[in-house]
């Protein structure tokens, strides 16, 4: 739980504010379905890292990291004065695609944890399962400064989602370009 919600680890807060950060509380049906995309998403490969079916090239995956915050964060500034016509099956699909890309990430650190240990299956399900609670954590944070930024300071939502974005597009450009 503590390394996702740890700001040394500010790629994964970043990713889960620009895909989650347009979301009202209305759209918790939406936002339960992303959530359930990117776990399972990660959560596959980090099975099969676990498992050594896929081998993580660390640099690679390090890249790959901010390109999918960039993507996401391109992807809600050209999308953002239409949210209805908003592909929610695109939405969904890229949450898996780069669930399986940040579970790559996640699984460097789960790997120097176990060490040798020959039975992971535990130590993957409360991996998994800290992953989950922080990522709930920062959801939380994020619906919450969203509420107090529409509601209570009243900021449009488009204006808050193009914040939003645009922050995290820049900061995941200046995090690819370090990692060339």
């Amino acid at each position: 739980m503590w390394h996702i919600a740890d700001l040394k680890a500010y790629d994964h807060i970043l990713f889960l504010v620009v895909l989650f950060g347009g979301y009202e509380l209305k759209d918790w049906r939406k936002v339960l379905i992303l959530i359930t995309s990117f776990t399972f998403g990660h959560s596959i490969t980090l099975i099969m890292s676990v498992l050594e079916v896929v081998k993580v090239n660390v640099p690679v995956v390090e890249f790959l990291i901010p390109c999918t915050i960039l993507i996401t964060a391109l992807y809600n500034l050209i999308t953002l004065g239409s949210r209805k016509k908003k592909s929610l099956w695109l939405n969904f699909s890229m949450a898996l695609l780069f669930g399986l890309i940040h579970g790559l990430g996640f699984s460097v650190l789960l790997k120097s944890l176990l060490g040798s240990m020959l039975n992971a299956t535990w130590p993957l399900i409360a991996f998994n399962l800290g992953i989950e609670a922080g990522q709930l954590l920062i959801i939380s944070v994020i619906f919450i400064l969203t509420l107090i930024a529409i509601k209570l300071v009243k900021i449009k939502s488009e204006t808050w989602s193009f914040f939003l974005s645009s922050a995290a597009f820049g900061i995941a450009l200046i995090m690819a370009l370090e990692r060339i």
